[in-house]
């Protein structure tokens, strides 16, 4: 991006911002605080969208424009940047940080991987599944970043050195890519946008949540759209129909491997524990109401700073390995979206929002949810899912609220459809990209997956809605 294009973008932010709140504000059309808590959400989409700074830099404007025009009380949104979420992201990210030097995270990528076969078709299922079901576990961009390095090697043994030239590596890369989108829609552990939602539920509930209610309202469309997504894949005509030597070069790297060490049992044994009682927490909640998942993944994380390494005799965790693998940037930007929704709902933007949408008679039902994952889907596709999370959920429970309805079952259908990146080479799919992925051929690819998993969002979403009598109550 040349300097002039990102001058321009820089001062475009405020000058909406401006343009927002003085327009609808000072001219009477809005209540002015409201006005500003709109042009707040404005000015960051825009920089989200438009990228004139990093991502990660625009989650920092909450507190910057509340300090200059005093929205909400400050401690509102500053108090977002360390609230039990970031907690939870940050004890997950000290669970997980010692499994890269260890050799973890390749051992259990390899397992999953030596049961791959050579045709392409049985490439790209593997490779998604895989994806899937480690999106379950850990945070979706952990699992591209471990999964597409191995991916690129297992190509470069097969003969494929250039990636950007190599057909076969467009799919396996995609499905990579998009099978951690789907995987990670599944559990709360699967993404920053997914806790951005149980934040929201909380505060609207003002209660907490209990992690099984999540994976049993996201089971049936993470079942379907895996299915969904998969079958979109197979069915495209592919160039290359068969990898010779994949599954022999797996096994080899797993055999290379050895039997597994003494740390790393302890660090999956810490990472079992920790799912485990978050899943169960309905079992203990009022023996330890204070240990909410948050802080069992904090305490277990804090663990591997104490535990000596059996093979290098130093700590499992050191600080410096944690600054290291920490992934900052991701709890900013969470943070930075929870910051906003504070904004909105303080300064009286999502009502204003709810009595506009409430305009065009939105009554519920389906096309409520279809408008709700329409706009969801397109900020997740410019930005991110988290993004997403943070300008889409609190617009739904103000919308719903408004209409008399129960904004429980809203947020889970938006969020079925928040939960999906596949056009754009940002976020998460930066990743590939910088390993040779042709931008290009992602948006081709994307744009059906990403219609045939909206279409599968919105109709899992608005049926589980009507035959599930209890999907809005919680536990």
């Amino acid at each position: 991006m040349n300097n002039k294009k990102r001058i321009a973008q820089l001062v475009a932010g405020p000058v909406l911002y401006l343009l927002i709140s003085m327009g609808l504000g000072k001219t009477g059309a809005m209540d002015y605080t409201a006005a500003k808590g709109i042009g707040t959400a404005l000015w960051m989409i825009y920089w989200w969208v438009a990228r004139p700074v990093d991502i990660t830099v625009t989650a920092l404007l909450p507190g910057v424009i509340n300090a200059l025009f005093s929205i909400v009380p400050m401690e509102d949104v500053i108090s977002q940047y360390a609230s039990s979420s970031i907690i939870l992201i940050f004890g997950s990210c000290l669970l997980t940080a010692p499994w890269s030097a260890i050799g973890l995270d390749r051992r259990i990528s390899l397992k999953a991987l030596s049961l791959i076969g050579p045709s392409m078709k049985s490439q790209i299922t593997v490779w998604l599944l895989a994806a899937v079901v480690l999106s379950n576990m850990m945070p979706n961009v952990v699992v591209v970043a471990i999964f597409t390095p191995i991916a690129v090697s297992m190509l470069a043994a097969a003969g494929y050195e250039d990636i950007r030239k190599c057909e076969a590596a467009t799919p396996i890369l995609c499905a990579i890519a998009w099978g951690s989108q789907v995987g990670g829609a599944g559990t709360p552990l699967g993404g920053a946008m997914n806790i951005t939602a149980i934040a929201f539920i909380e505060e609207f509930t003002g209660r907490e949540f209990m992690y099984v209610d999540w994976i049993a309202r996201m089971l049936p469309y993470t079942a379907i759209a895996t299915v969904a997504v998969l079958a979109a894949m197979l069915l495209k005509p592919m160039e290359t129909t068969s990898l010779s030597g994949t599954k022999e070069y797996f096994e080899k790297c797993y055999q290379e491997l050895g039997p597994m060490k003494k740390d790393e049992k302890t660090s999956l044994v810490l990472f079992i524990i920790a799912m485990l009682g978050s899943f169960v927490r309905p079992l203990y909640a009022e023996l330890l109401p204070g240990l909410v998942p948050a802080y069992l993944f904090l305490i277990l994380g804090c663990v591997n700073f104490v535990i000596i390494s059996a093979d290098k005799k130093e700590m499992l965790l050191t600080w410096d390995k944690a600054q290291r693998e920490v992934m900052w940037g991701m709890l900013l930007l969470f943070a930075g979206g929870l910051a906003l929704g504070q904004i909105l709902t303080g300064s009286g933007a999502n009502d204003a929002i709810a009595s506009f949408v409430s305009g065009i008679n939105l009554s519920g039902g389906f096309g409520t949810v279809l408008i709700f994952a329409i706009f969801a889907c397109l900020i997740s596709e410019m930005t991110n899912s988290t993004v997403s999370a943070a300008v889409t959920l609190p617009i739904v429970i103000g919308v719903t609220q408004k209409m008399g309805q129960n904004p429980i079952p809203y947020v889970f259908t938006t969020a079925m459809a928040m939960n999906f990146e596949s056009i754009l080479p940002v976020s998460v799919r930066a990743i590939p990209v910088s390993y040779g992925l042709d931008p290009g051929k992602l948006m081709k690819n994307g744009i059906v997956v990403a219609l045939v998993r909206m279409i599968v969002a919105v109709i899992i979403g608005y049926l589980t809605m009507l035959i599930w009598p209890g999907f809005g109550t919680l536990s």
